[in-house]
Formats: C-alpha cells, structure tokens, sequence
C-alpha cells in the first residue's frame, strides 16, 4: 500500500522525525504569511544589528593598529635622536625616511631662499 502525502514538507517531517531530530532551520514550518513576515523583520533587525557591531569591531582595530603604528614611529624617532651613530645613515632605518626626508626638504628650501635672497641683492639694477 502506497502513500502519498498532499503536502510535502510532513512528508519530509516524517522520514526526518524517525531519527529523532528536529528538521533544520525549519522549527514549525508555516504557511501563515504574517508569521513570515514577523520572522524575516526579526531577522532583518538581527542583521542590522550585527552589521553595526560589526563595523565597531572594525573601527577599533584600525584605531588600535595606527596607535600601534604612531607609538612603534615615535619609539624609532626617540631612539634615533638619542643614539647619534643611527643619524649618519638615514636609511638605516626605514621607520624614520618620512621623516629625514620632510627635514630634507626643509634644509634645501630654507638653503634655495636663502641662495634665491643673495642672488637678488647682488644682481645689478635694471634700467627703466
């Protein structure tokens, strides 16, 4: 004697139910629209709820990682300044070439004002 069952989901209910657990992510299967609707807002909210934390747990690591990363530059730039062998090479440490090179650039435009200044004191009057 075959049956069939109308309805396929007690069909999968019942060859579930014999090994005695309860049939995945469907608790009570239903048909009522407005029950699913009230599922799919709740969970709708859960999302929107993880996504929010989710994007504070991302703000805090990259707060935390330039922190780190600020800290580990000042530490380098201290131990430079208190050690005068590491100033000879300023590519000895990598750390620090941002900073010899603004300090660079600073001496060279300081220089070429300078230069530019004398230059201009020295140059004869032009005739009118």
């Amino acid at each position: 004697m075959s049956t069939t069952p109308s309805d396929p989901m007690e069909f999968l209910k019942s060859l579930w139910g014999n090994t005695g657990m309860p049939l995945p992510g469907l608790v009570t299967p239903t048909l009522d629209t407005n029950e699913l609707e009230k599922r799919i807002a709740d969970l709708k909210a859960v999302e929107g709820w993880l996504k929010t934390n989710l994007g504070m747990l991302q703000m805090t690591i990259q707060g935390l990682e330039m922190q780190c990363a600020t800290l580990a530059a000042l530490q380098a730039i201290s131990q430079s300044a208190s050690n005068p062998d590491a100033n000879a090479n300023p590519f000895a440490n990598p750390t620090l070439w941002p900073w010899n090179f603004m300090q660079n650039a600073a001496q060279t435009a300081a220089a070429d004002a300078t230069g530019a200044s004398a230059a201009a004191d020295q140059a004869p009057p032009k005739a009118k």
